[in-house]
């Protein structure tokens, strides 16, 4: 597949080309599977008062790279990716607060709180400053963490992101869904949520590991970290991020719009937009090959 680019604005879109890992998902999910094996969660104890479970790779003299997953996900959101990443980087797969295998304390789970926990998860595991590469809900956090911790970030990418969630309709919409949970929640729910996030196949096995992880987190946790993400817009201070910023956005999108993409690439002052044709809310899952090689030679 050839690389298509047109100009919009200041910002070059670019359509990925594919791989051969991008075209077999489910071949490359095998490869995840022999990479991970046996590789345990390590375990952090923040200031903040929560404990967060994290997966660690690569050279601990690398270049140091904070992965944040999205909303009700967890590590396993970038298992595509992280066994693809060159082991240069020193990598860092959080379950943030209320997701995962981390703790789930009854409160509190604003964006504020969220990027908080990575400042002080960079304290805890002695990180002066360090890269984050956040998907959705995690895009925010990344975002907060660069305009709160400026000093703290070297690089920042967004993946399935926007200016705010904020006045959002799908996510308005679906917070009536939300606001209605109740524990255990509904396996085929979390399904269809889960595959709403995509726009191409991704392996079934994927898609089942993500359904397990969103099964993790309690209701009302769903309706908290819902409410944090509608509730704060620093959109008005997308100008103050300093650091260097890459936008990966996929043109099938469900929840944020290609309108939005420019608005965060004009207003954050430099940064890259990329952008993947016929792809989803989910992009580094649906193209992990051509994602993970757009993050190394961004991050590096």
């Amino acid at each position: 597949m050839s690389v298509r680019c047109t100009w919009v604005g200041l910002a070059l879109l670019s359509a990925c080309a594919g791989d051969a890992l991008d075209a077999s998902p489910g071949a490359e999910l095998a490869v995840v599977a022999q990479d991970l094996e046996g590789q345990g969660l390590r375990e952090a104890q923040l200031a903040t008062g929560v404990t967060l479970k994290y997966l660690e790779q690569g050279s601990r003299h690398g270049t140091p790279v904070i992965f944040l997953h999205g909303y009700t996900d967890s590590h396993h959101s970038f298992d595509l990716n992280l066994p693809q990443f060159p082991r240069s980087f020193h990598v860092f797969a959080l379950d943030q607060r209320g997701h995962g295998q981390s703790s789930k304390p009854a409160c509190c789970y604003t964006q504020a709180d969220f990027a908080s926990d990575v400042a002080a998860f960079m304290d805890a595991v002695g990180l002066e400053r360090a890269s984050l590469v956040g998907h959705s809900m995690g895009s925010f956090i990344a975002q907060s963490v660069a305009l709160a911790y400026p000093e703290r970030v070297e690089r920042l990418v967004l993946i399935g992101s926007a200016p705010t969630v904020a006045g959002n309709p799908v996510a308005i919409d679906f917070k009536t869904a939300v606001d209605t949970l109740t524990d255990p929640i509904d396996p085929e729910f979390v399904r269809s949520f889960q595959a709403s996030t995509f726009f191409r196949p991704i392996p079934e096995s994927f898609l089942d590991t993500a359904v397990a992880e969103s099964l993790k987190v309690p209701a009302d946790i769903w309706r908290q970290a819902l409410d944090g993400l509608l509730a704060e817009d620093h959109s008005a201070q997308l100008g103050d991020i300093e650091a260097p910023t890459l936008i990966l956005f996929g043109d099938q999108d469900i929840f944020f719009s290609a309108a939005e993409q420019v608005v965060l690439d004009t207003q954050i002052p430099s940064s890259r937009l990329l952008v993947f044709p016929q792809t989803g809310h989910g992009t580094h899952v649906e193209r992990p090959g051509a994602v993970t090689r757009a993050l190394a030679r961004f991050l590096r």
